[in-house]
């Protein structure tokens, strides 16, 4: 790769050269045939990666905007929607749906728990809630959500399931042609963005809908939206010659280019180097102090929320990094200085992740915490040989 520093932070992630050069590549008008052609084989693999009987949508933005397009073509004004949060991200769709209205109620794991699903079950017999958000994996806490629990429970109390995959798409299976336990139990709306897992830069909102989920935006009439209205992308979503709003057409050729790289790899295969890379990690920081937010059980695969020791001052440790070009990222709201949070996804590598095992070590003693290094990648490399057999 032609990056100067290590993007270990829980997005962006790493580019690799394949992607910058259709980053590079000369950019033509969002109607010539030649972009035409490489917008549809985007949209086609997207459809492949959700394996959806619906609609996908990528289109210029953020996982913000993918979060507001579910639930705005979902869920209408006065309707429940009942929120399972395991962070930040998961409290994110809190003030997104109370600004249009919606009625929102909550279920807040303690950060690095998940939440039980006899909680979910009975909060769910409450009350009429047209929808339910999960976060896959939150990128505060690194923890991932249990959905082979989840999925049923809500689909048979007649919700929709959304998820947020932004911390998880290409790296966890969001195969929405998957039944949970009955034909009719799937997951319904999958968002997600395009610089976590998938590793383009920043600026694509991607999201998924399945005929349920359809159906419901069909039955909402107007809704209070106009850029986030699936209904006025479907058409450029089915040809995209057809004209909305302008693509963000570099962006578009680095997309289907990292779609190549996922789908030539294969969720089966990307899950499993992903959950070994989030293991090897843990267990090479534990060697030096540091304690993962998550218990193991519970930890997602694609970033991990690390406690201090003690000693250790959280703006001179990343700073300390950040001189060695390691660049890692400091935890949210009560987290804050006590923790940082390290990704190890996408387009990451073992070789990555061994150099920064050694420069966190280097940095660490520089700061007057005495650790083995050598112990530390010991520890790296035999988990991810056990975890990738």
């Amino acid at each position: 790769m032609r990056n100067k520093e290590m993007l270990l932070v829980p997005g962006p992630t790493p580019v690799v050269d394949e992607i910058y050069d259709a980053l590079a590549s000369e950019t033509r008008g969002h109607t010539d045939p030649r972009f035409v052609n490489i917008y549809k084989n985007a949209i086609e693999q997207t459809k492949k990666l959700f394996q959806t009987d619906g609609e996908v949508f990528v289109i210029a933005g953020s996982g913000t905007l993918a979060m507001e397009m579910a639930i705005v073509n979902t869920v209408g004004k006065g309707e429940n929607l009942l929120v399972i949060s395991h962070g930040y991200f998961g409290d994110r769709f809190i003030p997104l749906a109370t600004a249009y209205g919606i009625h929102v109620e909550v279920l807040q794991a303690e950060w690095g728990k998940q939440i039980e699903v006899s909680a979910v079950k009975a909060k769910l017999a409450e009350g009429n809630f047209k929808a339910v958000t999960i976060t896959h994996a939150d990128t505060s806490t690194g923890v991932v959500s249990d959905l082979d629990a989840l999925v049923p429970v809500i689909k048979k109390a007649g919700a929709l399931v959304i998820l947020d995959g932004v911390v998880a798409t290409a790296a966890l299976d969001e195969n929405m042609s998957k039944e949970y336990n009955h034909p009719d139990y799937k997951l319904d709306v999958v968002l997600t963005g395009s610089q976590k897992a998938i590793g383009v830069p920043p600026g694509l909102a991607i999201i998924a809908f399945n005929q349920s989920a359809l159906k419901a935006r069909k039955a909402l009439g107007t809704i209070p939206a106009y850029y986030s209205d699936i209904t006025n992308w479907i058409p450029v979503m089915n040809d995209p010659g057809k004209y909305f709003a302008t693509p963000p057409v570099n962006l578009i050729y680095a997309y289907e280019v990292a779609m190549n790289i996922v789908l030539d790899e294969g969720i089966t295969k990307r899950a499993a180097r992903h959950i070994a890379y989030g293991r090897a990690i843990r267990a090479a920081l534990f060697t030096y102090g540091m304690v993962a937010l998550a218990e193991e059980a519970v930890a997602a695969p694609t970033l991990s929320c690390l406690l201090y020791p003690a000693e250790i001052e959280d703006g001179e440790f990343r700073a300390k990094l950040a001189e060695k070009g390691v660049i890692v990222a400091g935890s949210l709201a009560h987290l804050a200085g006590k923790a940082f949070r390290i990704g190890h996804m996408g387009n990451t590598t073992p070789v990555m992740l061994e150099e920064a095992v050694k420069i966190i070590g280097e940095s660490l003693n520089e700061l007057g915490k005495s650790v083995d290094i050598e112990a530390a990648i010991l520890r790296l490399k035999e988990v991810l040989a056990v975890t990738t057999k």
